[in-house]
């Protein structure tokens, strides 16, 4: 199979894609170490299958140089979010981010995030 950073990750690879993203490059013992954390349940067998699975797709690399195999994120954490929200705009929200906007604040949003946002906008007019 070829590699191609441009496959979605699924909402498993996605943890997974967080915690490497928070640790940097990583064996898959430390990934597995980091993910029981949350998730007690997860095997390692699990784990190594995922980034297996991951590096395949392209979406993790991976330095074979020493015994244990050094993984890390081929794309970093901002551009994969930003690929992956304009694929939901166009998919969802027919090209519209005014619309993703609207649906998001109509019942997603913190009053916390709320403010945040205002707070941005307002930034933004000066």
């Amino acid at each position: 199979m070829t590699k191609n950073t441009s496959r979605k990750p699924t909402a498993a690879e996605l943890d997974l894609l967080r915690l490497i993203w928070q640790t940097g490059p990583a064996t898959v013992k430390e990934v597995h170490q980091a993910a029981i954390k949350d998730r007690p349940e997860l095997s390692y067998a699990t784990v190594l299958r995922l980034m297996q699975v991951m590096h395949t797709k392209g979406l993790l690399s991976r330095d074979e140089e020493q015994r244990s195999h050094i993984y890390a994120a081929a794309q970093a954490q901002d551009s994969l979010q930003t690929n992956l929200l304009k694929d939901l705009i166009h998919k969802a929200f027919s090209g519209s981010a005014k619309d993703l906007v609207m649906a998001a604040l109509r019942g997603h949003v913190s009053k916390e995030e709320r403010a945040e946002i205002q707070k941005l906008l307002n930034e933004e007019k000066k």
